[in-house]
């Protein structure tokens, strides 16, 4: 086993862990898709629907312009559900079967009494009550669970912020599983119906964390504890180390040194190191690629920044801005917006990445790619960015003005 790793070995062998370089000519089966969601161990969620929504992402990247009612069906299917949502890193569909890997998650939403402090302590009618309203009428959103909005007999009153916390209580303790969901609205009902029998149990907590470590190790391809930590918020180091010891005495996980990174990492037993690889691929900013914001610049030099929540005028490079993969290496970012009523996507800003190597022609194609995917038929480009007259020249596409452009650029320090 190898003991020590160039950065561009541990970039490519990360990549290829987490199933990016392969065929993508949009013909993903179920089986595909089952396979590249094992593969990743989680699909997280997320509510930003700018472009697509942030599940539907992954799959675009690793398998190319699939049909996301199949993912759908897959993740919301109510009658033997394969796939669950839980707190799986955050928020993220996984399989059914992996339930029992999570009861110590459980025990510890338990034992703090929920993720608002004393307030399921403080509330426990309103659970109660619930827990019964499901019992009753089977699965529900929160908006229709509306017989608890007031207990005649005390004459209190509970709006609908206690409903859901009430029912995110019961989900993370694992009394209440998503049933689905209604739009991006939850529908909640009793694990134990929506369940099969055979998942409702726990596994030990060394064993669970242990088996999480391996996953984690595998999907990373090579990795620190730090990274391993990240992968399903375990959020506790002692507990990933002795997990990767278990696992470097079986033989699982090897030490090794990577160029650059300065700290201890392990290679998984599976991992293959690729001389090169080639491909042209957009992420989520939720991707396990990226999401370990402190990984993604230790593999890539790449810093990540969601600017959501941050004022128009003082964004760097936009909204949501979506890494840009080429070969091994993050070239750039692009921030893309679906105008469904004009069918075009818009490039709101994009920029390459420092020290990269620009490709235009190839991050144009892919663009042009994940437009057909969410059909829309035209492009337009912004001038907002570096890498703008690039991509709007082998597009073709028709320029339009981002009214952030202006007060990003003095931000900075330079001229529009």
């Amino acid at each position: 086993m190898r003991t020590t790793l160039s950065a561009g070995q541990a970039r490519r062998a990360a990549l290829v862990a987490q199933g990016l370089g392969g065929p993508r000519d949009g013909s993903a089966t179920p089986h595909t898709l089952h396979a590249a969601i094992a593969r990743m161990g989680v699909l997280q969620i997320d509510s930003v629907n700018v472009f697509a929504r942030s599940h539907y992402m992954p799959l675009y990247s690793r398998t190319g312009a699939y049909d996301t009612a199949a993912l759908d069906r897959i993740v919301f299917r109510r009658s033997k559900p394969t796939h669950v949502e839980y707190l799986a890193h955050e928020a993220a569909f996984m399989p059914v079967a992996d339930w029992p890997l999570w009861g110590f998650r459980r025990d510890d939403i338990r034992a703090r009494n929920g993720r608002w402090g004393g307030w399921a302590a403080e509330n426990t009618a309103v659970i109660d009550l619930v827990r019964a309203e499901l019992a009753d009428r089977g699965p529900l959103k929160p908006s229709e669970i509306a017989s608890i909005e007031r207990e005649a007999r005390r004459g209190r009153w509970w709006d609908w912020d206690h409903v859901k916390r009430a029912l995110e209580h019961l989900w993370g303790i694992g009394e209440v599983a998503i049933a689905g969901r209604d739009g991006f609205e939850r529908v909640y009902g009793l694990a134990s119906r929506i369940l099969p029998d055979e998942v409702l149990f726990d596994l030990p907590r060394d064993e669970a964390v242990r088996e999480l470590v391996r996953r984690a190790a595998r999907a990373s391809g090579v990795a620190t504890i730090s990274d391993l930590n990240d992968y399903y918020r375990l959020r506790d180091q002692k507990a990933v180390r002795q997990a990767v010891r278990d696992l470097e005495d079986a033989g699982e996980l090897s030490p090794v040194a990577v160029e650059g990174w300065g700290r201890p990492a392990w290679i998984h037993r599976d991992a293959r190191v690729p001389r090169a690889t080639s491909q042209a691929v957009l992420l989520t900013p939720f991707d396990p690629v990226v999401w370990f914001r402190e990984r993604a610049e230790r593999l890539f030099g790449f810093s990540y920044r969601i600017e959501i929540y941050v004022p128009g005028p003082k964004r760097r490079y936009g909204y949501y801005s979506l890494p840009v993969v080429i070969d091994d290496r993050i070239a750039g970012r692009v921030d893309l917006k679906a105008d469904r009523a004009a069918s075009t996507l818009r490039v709101q800003s994009a920029w390459w990445e420092p020290g990269g190597a620009p490709d235009p022609a190839r991050a144009a194609a892919e663009i042009r790619r994940a437009a057909a995917w969410q059909g829309l038929d035209e492009v337009t480009v912004s001038r907002w960015g570096d890498a703008t007259d690039g991509l709007a020249a082998e597009l073709g596409a028709a320029r339009h003005e981002h009214p952030n452009a202006v007060g990003a650029f003095r931000s900075r320090g330079d001229e529009p």
